[in-house]
Order: structure tokens, then C-alpha cells, then sequence
């Protein structure tokens, strides 16, 4: 891979999450949600595995005082309710209420149309195969993060 195509990947990162928020914002207005809050509540929603703050500030690069703030305001809000982790005080799960399930509905049907277009004049057997690639990096990256 030459160093200019490093760029563009990185580049179509931030495009990619520039023209995704963009698509999320009226579905944001319409829940009476700022994009922190939504994404927060998407990611919770979409990934039951994760259940920490210290998850969404990992996995999604957000700040944590942006999180914190945005996760109190969810909890006051009935989104989210906090729960003490067995065997481990200092570590809080953070679950989604029936509330969300609206939410997570519009955000899918945001994130569908989003795919849609992304991949749009793109053939099935393509997108076949770029999942198997993107698969294949996944699976590389995450041997390098356990490398010591």
C-alpha cells in the first residue's frame, strides 16, 4: 500500500462519519436527541457486549467527560440505568431501557439508508467480497493490538 492510499482510507473515515452524521441529524431533532446522545445510545444499543462508559470512550474516541456528561443526562432522562458490576464496585454497566427501543429503531432505519447509499451501484458479489476483505483487516488489526 503506497502512503497516498493510506490518506485516502483515512479520509474516507472521516467523510464516511461526516456524511453519517449529517444523515442521522433530522432523526436526531426529530427524537429531541443532540448526535452525542444518539450515538451513545446506538452504540449501547447496537453492541450489548459493551455495558461500560470506558467502552463507548475506547470503541468510539469520544471524550470522557463527553461521555459522562451525556450518559448522566440519559440516566435523568430514562434512557439508561447504571448497575453495579459483581465483584468489581468501581465498574458500572450501563443498560438501556424500553425507551431506547424507539430510538434504536429510527437509528437503524438511519443506518440502513446510510449502508444504501454508501453501496449504492456497488454489485452483490463486490460487496461480498469486501466484506471477506474488511473481515480479513479486522482480524489483523486486532492481532496487532494483542501483540505485546
Amino acid at each position: 500500500m503506497e502512503i497516498h492510499e493510506f490518506s485516502n482510507i483515512l479520509e474516507l473515515a472521516e467523510n464516511s462519519m461526516a456524511a453519517y452524521e449529517k444523515l442521522c441529524r433530522p432523526v436526531c431533532r426529530e427524537l429531541g436527541l443532540n448526535q452525542t446522545a444518539f450515538d451513545i445510545l446506538m452504540f449501547l444499543a447496537n453492541n450489548p457486549q459493551y455495558q461500560t462508559a470506558g467502552d463507548i470512550v475506547r470503541l468510539r474516541r469520544l471524550k470522557p467527560n463527553l461521555v459522562s456528561f451525556h450518559v448522566e443526562k440519559l440516566v435523568q432522562e430514562g434512557y439508561l440505568v447504571r448497575e453495579g458490576v459483581p465483584g468489581d464496585r468501581r465498574k458500572v454497566r450501563l443498560l438501556c431501557t424500553e425507551k431506547v427501543d424507539f430510538v434504536a429503531g429510527q437509528g437503524r432505519k438511519a443506518q440502513r439508508q446510510f449502508f444504501l447509499r454508501m453501496t449504492k451501484g456497488i454489485g452483490e458479489e463486490a460487496l461480498r467480497q469486501q466484506r471477506e476483505v474488511m473481515a480479513a483487516i479486522c482480524k489483523n488489526v486486532e492481532s496487532m493490538l494483542d501483540e505485546e
